[in-house]
């Protein structure tokens, strides 16, 4: 059989990253027209990545029984400034495995329906602060109900002077490495440079500093009173214990609560943004999902989200931009064989969410903004995959996805918005994300449609 051989990129490395960070989706669309669906980039680090994202492939890949691919933590060492050392992201191996089988537990089970209740109750006071047929930035509002809800049902911190102040330096914090060209302080190690506090990497290093002096105080109080205040994710990892007894010391609960900070805030506030902007874009999506959510007897969160129509359209507007272009890099533990391309073990693999979720062949008019498809049809987890796969799959991804359809239901019940953007929004790089360009402008006709 002929061994086919993979496209290597030809631009210039430096061409390379600064396309992947300004122009990601052109980078990937030119990179794949040009070289086929397996392709080498040196866009990001010293390392030569090869880029996968034929469904076979991830299949191949993925598949456990393969044990073909390794997550190493090493590969995330740029998130440990912003994460901390014992952060689940930059773990490795057997301790990586543990402490994920530890933290998972909260984000499923019984208490879904105490974490749904208050969603749906941030939701309404953030939405209450709505002024009629005043212009405001969809992105703001989803950030400050996702904050609240980190804050609230993850954090389990009661608003107050601690609440308030979190907020505040968490917001200012994340806004740091919110644009590419601040994302880069990150990326490049050359670049964090203490040179005092008004320096962005001395900036940096200060917030974070007081973030975690904030989140100690309120471990160390929670470890006196975590049997009475347990519907919050922090005092269920408190009490959560490893195989061999052991509970999470105050340093790892820290970390990882950053951790979820950094997951699970502006990546969810990005996807409402986006979903508030397709449904008020295309009136007849709007009409059947508020039809759908008028349609229930009760306003149960549990019911909500299992509503199909609401559920595909939450698929579709992570399907045509996923906030997260690829997963984090992978290495090959031996060589293999992917549809004829042979890789060698050894190989720095990332897979691309983008490119799965643009194919013609899975998903016609890729560009078109249609919930139907996910009514029409199942996709395996390797056609449709906006939460990464294998060892490294988003933790919370029930959660993210029960708190969308939670913020996405109480807003439309509640309130009639209107879209003011003249022109279709673009996506554009947000730091490590892709969300709508200018946040997508809109304005409220009602203060409520009952």
């Amino acid at each position: 059989m002929t061994i086919k051989q993979i496209g290597k990129v030809k631009t210039p490395k430096f061409i390379q990253t600064i396309e992947s960070i300004l122009k990601p989706l052109e980078f990937f669309d030119g990179c794949a027209k040009t070289y086929g669906e397996l392709f080498f980039t040196n866009s990001i680090g010293t390392q030569e990545i090869l880029v996968v994202s034929h469904p076979q492939d991830l299949q191949e890949l993925f598949n456990p029984k393969n044990n073909i691919l390794y997550a190493p933590g090493a590969a995330n060492e740029i998130f440990k400034p912003l994460l901390g050392e014992n952060s689940l992201i930059v773990q490795d191996g057997e301790r990586h495995q543990k402490q994920r089988k530890l933290m998972m537990p909260p984000f499923h089970g019984e208490q879904m329906l105490m974490y749904g209740q208050e969603i749906c109750k941030i939701t309404q006071q953030v939405a209450q602060s709505l002024k009629r047929n005043q212009t405001f930035i969809a992105r703001h509002l989803s950030e400050d109900i996702t904050m609240r809800i980190i804050l609230k049902v993850v954090f389990g911190i009661n608003e107050g002077l601690r609440f308030d102040k979190l907020k505040k330096l968490m917001t200012t914090w994340l806004g740091l490495t919110s644009s590419a060209l601040s994302a880069s302080v990150l990326l490049f190690p050359p670049l964090r440079k203490d040179l005092g506090t008004w320096s962005p990497w001395g900036r940096f290093l200060r917030l974070r500093q007081e973030i975690d002096d904030l989140l100690m105080a309120e471990i160390l109080e929670r470890r006196q009173q975590v049997k009475s205040n347990n519907f919050n994710i922090l005092s269920l990892l408190i009490q959560a214990q490893y195989e061999d007894g052991e509970a999470m010391s105050d340093v790892e609960l820290r970390d990882n609560l950053l951790t979820l900070l950094n997951a699970g805030h502006e990546t969810t506030a990005t996807a409402i943004a986006w979903a508030l902007y397709w449904i008020h874009q295309q009136p007849e999506v709007y009409e059947k999902v508020l039809h759908e959510l008028q349609g229930l007897n009760t306003l149960d969160p549990l019911k909500i989200a299992q509503l199909p129509y609401l559920t595909a359209v939450c698929q579709e507007t992570l399907r045509i931009y996923p906030v997260v272009l690829s997963t984090f890099p992978r290495v090959t533990l031996r060589a293999v064989n992917l549809r004829g391309y042979h890789v060698a073990s050894g190989t720095y693999v990332t897979p691309c969410i983008y490119l799965t979720h643009w194919r013609e062949d899975l998903y016609p008019q890729p560009d078109k903004f249609q919930p139907e498809r996910f009514i029409n049809r199942k996709y395996s987890s390797y056609e449709f995959w906006p939460f990464g796969g294998g060892s490294r799959q988003c933790l919370g991804q029930v959660f993210a996805m029960f708190e969308m359809k939670l913020v996405l239901a109480t807003i439309l019940l509640n309130y009639r918005l209107k879209l003011e953007e003249k022109a279709p929004v673009t996506p554009a790089r947000r730091g490590f994300l892709l969300g709508p360009q200018g946040g997508v402008k809109m304005s409220l006709t009602l203060d409520t449609i009952h």
